[in-house]
């Protein structure tokens, strides 16, 4: 064990203790994840592509690390900061511990330092960006390259699938973009016995399409929704042609595609324990989130979309619904993969709207018309 530091773009030091891989320099946001479980999710989540994140929980990899809980295939995060690691993790599941699991991954891991004091200057300041460090003597040559590096804005194409795939079932057809989508939201449509096809996410709307989908399912994903052109011109290209559900950045996309706005939060949400109040019902759900940005309220003025759900916390919107074509998104993620399972309906509300749709309950622009283009 040695010492670690984390250097921030302000000039912050943060020392600890070295743990997992060994230092590979990435430099990207520091940012705080709240939950008091689900930490193998969250590291196994794409939607923290290049992020540092830091765990406000102050023991981390007490039950270890299980084969079941995994998001995705290959973690995307940069760095794990931590205030304690459970060195001997107990639970019958457990297969490895978090440090071994880290330095499998090639990923540094930080321990040690004071969590609240650097979540405390992350909630004054904003997120920031930083790197972390082995040795005191390159602090200043990393701080000028912190403040010269801008963030990568690719992140969704590099943790996006490569090529379609299918998931078979013999329930409605859905079709899956796939923009750094979470395993759990694969779970949940299987479970319901759907027919999914998963792709990646600079597919059109045409090639939608012509898969004759029952309902199309946007994934959450990392970064910033305006640097995901593609997926902005899917959504206004199925817009009315099919039913439509978005998570997280899917929720994000179907706002800027309907002519709304997207800002970002000064350090976002995410946590397993977010309140978010029902706007038609006025209930309460704790819900699981993990984003960066969120629609802008004023922006909402002259388009068709209508608000359903906000965070209690800040007021924000967390969740919309088109007026005119069967489209609906929430920005908190019901599969619940870490989280309550408070919103795990919503999965079920849209096999409701696809029914509904095939039954001729809602009325669609002809597939036809966009077929035929291509």
């Amino acid at each position: 064990m040695h010492k670690r530091y984390l250097l921030l773009e302000d000039g912050s030091i943060f020392k600890g203790q070295a743990f997992g891989a060994e230092l590979n320099h990435r430099i990207g946001e520091v940012v705080f994840q709240t939950g008091m479980t689900g930490y193998q999710e969250t590291l196994s989540d794409p939607s923290y592509c290049d992020q540092l994140i830091v765990m406000t929980y102050p023991l981390i990899g007490n039950y270890g690390i299980n084969r079941d809980d995994f998001e995705t295939v290959r973690p995307a995060l940069s760095a794990l900061i931590v205030k304690e690691v459970a060195t001997h993790p107990s639970h019958f599941r457990s297969t490895m511990s978090l440090d071994e699991y880290l330095t499998q991954k090639e990923i540094p891991g930080l321990k040690g330092i004071d969590t609240r004091r650097l979540v405390k200057k992350i909630r004054q300041k904003g997120t920031m960006k930083g790197v972390l460090l082995d040795n005191l003597d390159e602090m200043d040559s990393f701080l000028e390259t912190i403040n010269e590096t801008s963030l990568s804005n690719d992140q969704v194409k590099r943790v996006s699938a490569a090529k379609p795939y299918v998931v078979p079932g013999r329930g409605y057809r859905v079709v899956l973009v796939d923009y750094g989508m979470k395993h759990g939201m694969l779970r949940e449509l299987t479970e319901r016995g759907c027919h999914v096809t998963v792709v990646p996410y600079d597919v059109t709307a045409q090639e939608v399409l012509q898969l004759e989908p029952d309902g199309v399912m946007l994934s959450n994903g990392p970064g910033d929704p305006k640097d995901v052109q593609e997926g902005i011109d899917l959504v206004q290209g199925l817009m009315g042609y099919v039913p439509i559900f978005g998570i997280c950045l899917g929720h994000q996309l179907v706002a800027l595609a309907a002519g709304s706005d997207t800002e970002p939060l000064n350090f976002g949400h995410r946590g397993a324990n977010h309140p978010v109040k029902v706007v038609d019902t006025g209930e309460a759900w704790m819900t699981s989130q993990n984003h960066g940005y969120t629609v802008s309220e004023s922006s909402l003025l002259n388009t068709s979309l209508r608000v359903t759900y906000r965070a209690i916390n800040d007021g924000t919107i967390e969740g919309l619904s088109h007026q005119e074509y069967p489209v609906f998104s929430v920005q908190f993620h019901p599969e619940s993969a870490p989280g309550p399972h408070d919103a795990n309906g919503l999965f079920d509300q849209f096999l409701a709207m696809m029914q509904q749709t095939k039954e001729g309950g809602v009325t669609l622009c002809q597939n036809e018309l966009i077929l035929n283009e291509s």
